[in-house]
């Protein structure tokens, strides 16, 4: 039974998040109705992760286990005429090899988070960014950020309901910049808690608005405490934007 490792990039605003959930709209029941109407084929697809409500991305992978051995342009093609006119997109198919799987042979998750930092209101990009008014400092962001890169304990930027088993994780890179009118911040990490990223740019905002010190930050790092985080930034700006396999 050959495995098929699929790209792919959707817009996350129809949808209750990537997981299925029941009759709620989600991506991963829009990819498994579109392998249905493909092959005739009933399957429940692995990914690299899961996205919340609202979370877009650009990069996320999956894997399917078919029956019957396509190439994988047409597996690509034929899934993506069944994807429509739904907001997602296989930006590639490829035959997986021996063992390999989307979420446990995953070495890399790399997040964008996109601020819309001016005083009007986004008219294209709705829904795709976060709108903060207010001048943002990303250079006092970006070296408030160097304090969350390492090997820590993220109970601070962890949601209540958080399933993993310890809020142990290595960030690999926290990084801020500005590029005209948006605000930009990348994290990259083997895995990440539930609502981490989130929770990490509503907190680095907050230093950005001149709110709170890159000592804040550090200090509500080492509370180890939920309620010690800053707000929450929204969905609409978070997109997943790649998975690293070491290849």
């Amino acid at each position: 039974m050959p495995r098929y490792r699929l790209l792919v990039e959707y817009d996350g605003r129809p949808y209750h998040g990537f997981q299925a959930q029941g009759a709620l709209p989600s991506v991963q029941a829009s990819i498994e109705r579109a392998v249905k109407a493909f092959c005739g084929q009933a399957l429940r697809l692995q990914a690299a992760g899961r996205t919340d409500t609202g979370v877009h991305a650009s990069g996320q992978v999956v894997h399917v286990d078919l029956e019957k051995e396509w190439r994988p342009d047409v597996v690509r093609d034929a899934l993506n005429a069944h994807l429509v006119p739904e907001p997602i997109a296989i930006l590639s198919a490829q035959v997986a090899p021996e063992g390999w799987h989307a979420r446990f042979s995953a070495t890399e998750r790399r997040y964008l988070y996109r601020i819309l930092n001016r005083r009007s209101p986004p008219a294209l990009d709705q829904g795709r960014v976060w709108h903060v008014k207010k001048p943002l400092d990303a250079a006092a962001m970006h070296a408030a950020a160097q304090a969350l890169v390492g090997h820590h304990d993220f109970t601070t930027f962890r949601d209540l309901q958080c399933q993993a088993k310890s809020p142990m994780k290595t960030l690999d890179l926290a990084a801020v910049r500005r590029e005209g009118d948006e605000v930009l911040l990348e994290f990259a990490s083997r895995s990440f808690l539930h609502r981490q990223v989130r929770s990490m740019t509503g907190t680095l905002a907050e230093v950005g608005v001149g709110r709170w010190t890159a000592e804040d930050l550090k200090t509500a790092l080492e509370a180890r405490d939920r309620r010690a985080c800053g707000p929450v930034a929204p969905a609409e700006g978070l997109y997943l934007m790649g998975v690293g396999y070491g290849d």
